[in-house]
């Protein structure tokens, strides 16, 4: 059963975790996944290197988290799988792979998070869940709708990532801080309207977070976080950095409060394209990633 899932030492995993503090695959109840799959980007590159750097600047993040008021991680545990090479020559196939992995995680009754990798990684990620949890919903940070259906012909382009998963017809998705649209992706958006919720980037300002949060009261919630739905200038190390984005107390608070009315059952974070001798990326992607683990697995107050 646990054949595909490569167990590496706590020390280079996750956190950092040495000795005592590390956990094992039977301990811990979340699981790491690396997917550096870089196939279909169409500006900047570097998205294969976006798991070691997140991975890398985890072991500076304090494990102590002042809203719990404890080392969070020591209520759950948490272990890291082999970042390996991701073949990107062919998506459909290494889609396959990472259905497979985040599959028998969920098998093993542990979360899932996966580190991409460029945004496509996410219909393979979600696949086990879709068959797992019939009333699944997604919570999806983006600077852009994601809704072409294929680009620049591939079929599976990171610029398609949401609507490959919208193919499951009766997936609801609320995706925030959208402030990139083409025409071509209008008639699919208003032929879901039943399905598709944005809260534009335009109107942040005036966002409520009850009402965000509302369409996720009681059921079980995906959460993929494309690192470009941050402002360019706190997110920069990413393909496309997009001005008008959300704030590390936006997306905290809309993640906060979707884990108290939904439970998220598992994420992905993805798009992170590291920049040489610039960290505050790495670092942020690193600290969302331990914050996002203690909202799904500790109920704060």
């Amino acid at each position: 059963m646990t054949e595909n899932l490569k167990i590496i030492p706590s020390e280079e995993g996750f956190l950092g975790l040495e000795g005592e503090d590390g956990f094992t695959l039977e301990t811990a109840k979340a699981v790491i996944i690396p997917f550096g799959l870089e196939a279909s980007v169409s500006y900047g590159g570097g998205t294969a290197k976006g798991p070691a750097a997140m991975l890398e600047a985890s072991h500076q993040v304090e494990l102590f988290d002042e809203e719990f008021w404890k080392e969070a991680y020591l209520d759950y545990g948490v272990v890291t799988l082999s970042n390996d090479p991701v073949d990107g020559g062919n998506i459909p196939a290494a889609l396959d792979k990472l259905a497979s992995l985040t599959g028998e995680v969920l098998e093993l009754g542990k979360f899932p998070l996966v580190f991409g990798g460029e945004h496509s990684i996410t219909p393979g990620a979600i696949r086990p869940y879709l068959e797992k949890y019939p009333d699944l919903i997604v919570l999806h940070f983006d600077a852009h709708a994601d809704l072409r259906d294929g680009y620049e012909g591939e079929h599976f382009s990171h610029a398609a990532a949401i609507r490959r998963v919208l193919d499951h017809e009766t997936l609801p998705i609320v995706s925030i801080g959208i402030r990139n649209i083409s025409a071509e992706e209008i008639p699919f958006l208003d032929a879901n309207r039943h399905r598709i919720t944005i809260h534009w980037g335009k109107d942040r300002k005036k966002w409520n977070v009850e009402e965000i949060i509302a369409p996720l009261k009681g059921r079980p919630i995906y959460l993929t976080f494309d690192l470009d739905g941050f402002d360019s200038s706190v997110m920069p190390a990413t393909g496309t950095p997009e001005p008008g984005g959300v704030f590390w107390d936006d997306a905290i608070e809309i993640i906060r409060g979707a884990s108290k009315v939904g439970t998220i059952v598992g994420a992905d974070i993805n798009e992170l394209a590291p920049m040489e001798n610039f960290h505050a990326p790495d670092f942020l992607a690193a600290k969302l990633a331990y914050k996002i683990l203690s909202y799904s697995l500790i109920k704060a107050d």
